[in-house]
Parts: C-alpha cells; structure tokens; sequence
C-alpha cells in the first residue's frame, strides 16, 4: 500500500475552480515525463465535466482524443461547455488548454439512474488473484537499474499482470493480457471519484496490449507509443480502491497504428467498464518526435 501516492492522485484530481465553466490542474509533480500522462488529462477533464452537471447525474460515457502532447513544466487549463441539459441525460465538452492551444478534448454523458434490462459478458475464468500475483516492484526487480527512475516513482495504482509483463516480452505472444488493478490505498466514498480514478488508470496498460503480437518493448525504447483516442461506458457501480480485472485484447494494428479494447470486472465478477484505444505504435526507426 502507497497510501501518499493515492492521497497525491487525489489532489492531482482536485481541480482548481478560476471562473464559470473553467477550471485548472495540476500536473503531478514526481513523474518526470516530458509529456503529460494521458490518464492524468482524461481524468482531469472528466472531473471538470462532472463538476458542472447535477448531483444525481452520474457519467455513463466519455470520448476523448488526445491533440498535442501536453506540458509537464505548467497547469492545465480545462473549459467546459454545457453543451445539454435534459431530465434523464446530461452532457458536457470538456476543452484542455495549454501555451493557447487545445491538447485534449473530451466529450462525457450523464445520465440519472434508472432500472432496465441487465446482462453482461462473462469474467474470464481460471485467472490467478492478486494476493498470488507479484506487485510492480517485485515483478520489475532484476530490471531495477537499468529503470532507477522509474522503478523507484510513486504508484498511485497497484496493477499485477496475469501474464507476462511488458517489460519481459521476448516473443510473439496472443494478443491479449489481464490485469488486475486498484488504488494502491484507500479513496473517499465520492463514486465520481473512483470513475475518475479508473479513467486515470485505464490509460495505463491498454494501449501496451497492442504490442503483445509483436514481441516488441516500449521500456528498452523500441516502439514510440502514444494514445490518440480513448473511450469509456460506464456500467455498474465500482470502487476503484477494490480489486478490479482489466481483461484487454488487440484485435488490429496497421499503419502505424494500434487498437486495444478493455472491459473491467469487479472481483465478484459483475461487468463495471468497457474500454477502446487507438494510439500510435511506431518503431523508434521510423518515429520523428514531435510528429503525431
């Protein structure tokens, strides 16, 4: 448990409110990037969105896409449009703002609960539980040198792979992988919270699972990685300080290009999430940086 790590994930969500419908965020100061995490931006956004609409409006959607890496040296500027307002549906447009210009745009809906019909896939069966998986750092250990800065980061999120992770990868491998994830501490009761954290969290190993048929490693700088778009349906209540299954697969990658899909499942087996990424795949030999 990194309890700090968690309480740091909270304030970095904490938006700064600067006038009507315009809001600033931080950006996490451990990180080191030389860009903005995706995560960070799509949770911000959507915490932004979320702060205008009513209380018993609770988000069921989200589609984002990422326009510009974003800058790790300066806030965050996020401007909301309240683009409707309607009995049982909400929505809003969320704009992130950087140096005047848009990095990120995220579209969320919200709806008011109600019943109606039910049904889901099913979990994957026969997968290891947490407790008898290794945590980041123990997995990570015989590569802790050559990744000092990144071993040793602040993990708000506990993320334990049922296969192999991405930093073992020598061969082609099936084009999907599992993993379990949460807080790695204890989050306050507010549900637009824990959505808000699964956004952040989401953004975290999806676009990875694009690579597994390919033998390929982002962390020894093989493949440049970045997402473009990324979309979320919310289905059931969830905590995201429990365990949950992110079951993810890759079914196409082309032109430069790679497509992942998640559905998240609470330990009990109920469908909480659905998830879909594309993000850029493109061999270092072939990447100019600064074009996306």
């Amino acid at each position: 448990m990194d309890q700090p790590a968690v309480d740091a994930l909270i304030a970095l969500l904490d938006l700064e409110p600067i006038e009507v419908n315009i809001f600033r965020g931080a950006v996490s100061p451990d990180r080191g990037d030389q860009r903005v995490f995706g995560g960070q931006v799509a949770g911000q956004a959507l915490v932004a969105g979320a702060r205008t609409v009513e209380a018993d409006h609770v988000v069921h959607s989200l589609h984002a896409q990422f326009l510009r890496p974003g800058d790790p040296a300066i806030p965050i500027i996020y401007e909301v449009d309240r683009s409707r307002d309607g009995h049982s549906f909400s929505t809003r447009r969320v704009r992130a703002v950087q140096h005047g210009r848009s990095i990120f745009t995220l579209s969320a809906s919200f709806q008011k609960p109600e019943d109606g019909f039910d049904h889901q896939f099913e979990m994957p069966p026969g997968l290891p539980d947490p407790e008898d998986l290794p945590d980041f750092k123990e997995r990570m250990a015989p590569w802790k040198d050559a990744f000092a800065d990144y071993y040793d980061r602040p993990r708000p999120i506990d993320t334990r792979y049922c296969e192999t992770g991405p930093w073992e990868r020598r061969e082609d491998l099936p084009p999907f992988q599992n993993v379990w994830m949460r807080a790695n501490g204890v989050l306050p009761d507010d549900p637009v919270l824990h959505i808000c954290v699964l956004t952040y969290a989401s953004d975290m190993t999806l676009l990875d699972t694009s690579l597994q048929p390919h033998g390929s490693r982002f962390t020894v700088g093989e493949v440049f990685m970045a997402s473009l778009d990324h979309a979320m349906w919310f289905h059931r209540p969830f905590r995201s300080d429990e365990w949950l299954l992110y079951a993810q697969d890759t079914p196409s990658a082309s032109g430069g290009r790679g497509l992942g899909r998640g559905l998240v499942y609470s330990r009990d087996g109920r469908l909480v999430a659905s998830v879909v990424q594309e993000g850029l795949i493109r061999p270092m030999r072939s990447h100019q940086e600064g074009d996306r």
